[in-house]
């Protein structure tokens, strides 16, 4: 039990952080495909569609405001990230695991979140639920790449 309460912080973290990663990447390509858009639009609507994915609604006024402004766009969007984010495919669908498993912990039925990423075909069924090492390993490996993770030194290198 004491593992557990230490472990499950440490994966939410990890789950973080790939959000993160696929905050850069899906804003880098919003800015492209909404140039005549705000900065400030782009990265709400980055945050919306991320937030929609994990099932994290952000509940502040402002924002929720947005949402429901924007719904459309958003759910447009969710539909086009398996094809747009490929190469994001494996990290997401390890961290919405990770993130149903931790949830599960805590008491917390998440598996709805999944159910829509395996219909949104961003899930890959297929790949194993991953361990908390081999998660925690493509985090800091992708944290690393990204600036977001300050890379662990190997034998003091």
């Amino acid at each position: 039990m004491q593992l557990e309460n230490r472990l499950i912080p440490i994966l939410r973290e990890g789950i973080e952080v790939i959000k993160m990663i696929f905050f850069k990447k899906l804003k880098s390509n919003l800015a492209r495909k909404y140039p005549s858009r705000e900065q400030s639009y782009i990265n709400k609507l980055t945050g919306a569609i991320i937030n929609d994915l994990f099932g994290t609604p952000n509940s502040e006024r402002t924002f929720a405001a947005f949402v429901d402004e924007n719904r459309s766009q958003i759910e447009e969007e969710i539909q086009s990230l398996a094809t747009d984010f490929q190469d994001m495919r494996i990290p997401l669908t390890d961290a919405l695991r990770i993130q149903f498993l931790c949830d599960h912990q805590e008491g917390i039925d998440s598996s709805s979140v999944l159910h829509r990423a395996k219909e949104l075909k961003i899930l890959i069924v297929e790949r194993e639920v991953p361990l908390p090492a081999q998660f925690m390993s493509l985090v800091r490996k992708l944290g690393g790449a990204f600036g977001i993770l300050i890379p662990m030194r190997v034998n003091g290198v």
